[in-house]
């Protein structure tokens, strides 16, 4: 029955959902759904409500339901889970899917429960939860199999999580709610601080992307903005260049350092060898910051490198792991 049926790896991220089934990415889409108010229906999801973010009449909510890793909004999660797999699998099916659904490092039971649940109600037959650092590094083919360290630091929208694994399980790990929406608001501020200027969550994630760095950079780029002055509330453009980016991320970039100086820090010597020798791997959207596997290195003293499949090998390693259900089953935490 299992081969009739889609086994899918889904990593239910803040601010983009994957769904992979084998070596297949099948679905990218972000996380956001756009709902009616007056009905409380939900008229766009993914990609198209995104597109409708800032741009809503007050009848609209453009919302995410998922904040920090976790889901925050239980039945806009499962509706939008049950369309994306509905997407992938049709509606008509002999037997319904199974699921590995990914979930922050030290979740609670109430939030592994919820991930549960909203794997069920999206039409499920069965549903396996995973860690997203453990998924990462079965994504990455890291030996995780060995009783040599290996370390994965996993940087998304809502969370950054740091793990050491050994024999397919996480020795020791830490979760940070500083990652890819805190950098934008540290753009956020900066430029009211500096220019009294108001600018937007996405203003502020198109800066990152197209002219963002972790360190100074020899050529520098600009981006003109289009922003509201704060006084007058007027529009009003700016310029900024790579070094001001720079120098805003750096708060939250120091507390991304230090949630892996603290992982490392419970590690047992003889995995932190290990470690130097292999390095750290870096993943999720936030790693492609330029620069930031050199502001790593230079801020934890051990190698720090981008896998070559930064914001794909979660979902990967949670479409793998159905063929290593039985060796992961140990380490895997329970929806219920």
């Amino acid at each position: 029955m299992a081969g009739l049926s889609h086994e899918l790896g889904i990593d239910l991220g803040t601010l983009n959902t994957r769904i992979a089934e084998g070596n297949n990415i099948l679905i990218q889409e972000p996380t956001i759904v756009a709902i009616l108010m007056e009905e409380l229906k939900i008229v766009e999801i993914g990609q198209s409500a995104l597109d409708m973010l800032g741009r809503v009449p007050e009848s609209i909510e453009v919302a995410r339901p998922m904040r920090n890793g976790v889901i925050a909004e239980f039945e806009i999660t499962e509706n939008l889970l049950r369309h994306m797999v509905r997407k992938v699998t049709g509606r008509m099916l002999l037997f319904r899917p199974r699921l590995m659904i990914t979930v922050p490092y030290g979740v609670t039971s109430v939030e592994r429960r919820a991930a549960y649940e909203a794997g069920l109600g999206a039409g499920s037959r069965e549903v396996n939860l995973i860690q997203q650092p453990l998924a990462g590094a079965i994504g990455i083919d890291l030996p995780i199999g060995t009783p040599t360290g290996n370390m994965i630091v996993s940087m998304g929208g809502g969370t950054t999580q740091a793990a050491v694994l050994a024999m397919h399980g996480i020795v020791t790990a830490d979760t940070s709610s500083t990652a890819g929406l805190k950098l934008d608001d540290a753009i956020i501020n900066y430029v009211r601080r500096k220019y009294g200027l108001i600018i937007g969550q996405p203003t502020a994630e198109q800066l990152k992307i197209r002219i963002g760095a972790a360190v100074d950079q020899d050529d520098q780029e600009a981006m003109e903005i289009q922003a509201q002055d704060q006084v007058s509330g007027l529009p009003k453009p700016a310029t900024l260049t790579t070094n001001e980016i720079v120098e805003a991320l750096q708060p939250p970039l120091e507390e991304i350092a230090s949630t892996i100086r603290r992982v490392l820090e419970k590690t047992p010597p003889e995995l932190i060898s290990d470690i130097i020798d292999r390095g750290v791997a870096l993943c999720g959207g936030t790693s492609l910051l330029r620069g930031i596997d050199r502001y790593l290195t230079k801020a934890l003293g051990i190698p720090a490198y981008l896998v070559d499949n930064p914001t794909t090998c979660v979902v990967e390693g949670a479409a793998k792991s159905f063929s290593m259900l039985e060796v992961l089953s140990r380490s895997l935490p329970r929806g219920i």
